[in-house]
């Protein structure tokens, strides 16, 4: 009978290792309000920066001046890595150019940049924690 106790406060009061915050971003430098901001959140390199599958979260963010800003709720301590970009005309999809430019605004954690493509998830990637729990990205 007590090892059921245990069991059931166990659960209850579930893992106490487990530490989750609320992370708020703020996306900077969008040219318009028209469109949204796409943002994913990407917890390893599997699929970054731009299967939406593979994102641990996703979002369409309405822009507000020149920036967008959302809260994601609850979001376990650990590594992450954000790909955002100005969807202008609500395609749900990157535009770009015939060279494979982008023609709307974009961005990643960290400001991080890749050359002649996107960066690498380790150069976008930094932590979350309860005392680093906001992100600002500046679209380029």
């Amino acid at each position: 009978m007590k090892f059921l106790a245990i069991i059931l406060t166990m659960i209850f009061l579930g893992n106490p290792t487990y530490r989750s915050t609320d992370f708020t971003l703020t996306v900077t430098n969008v040219k318009n309000e028209q469109g949204v901001v796409r943002v994913l959140l990407f917890k390893s390199e599997d699929g970054f920066p731009s299967d939406v599958n593979k994102a641990f979260q996703n979002a369409s963010v309405p822009i507000k001046g020149d920036k967008a800003t959302i809260v994601f709720k609850d979001i376990p301590e650990g590594t992450y890595a954000f790909s955002v970009f100005h969807d202008s005309q609500n395609t749900g999809k990157l535009r770009t150019n015939a060279l494979g430019i982008p023609r709307d605004g974009y961005g990643f954690s960290n400001n991080a940049s890749g050359t002649f493509g996107p960066p690498k998830y380790q150069d976008a990637a930094f932590k979350i924690t309860t005392n680093k729990n906001e992100l600002t990205i500046k679209l380029k």
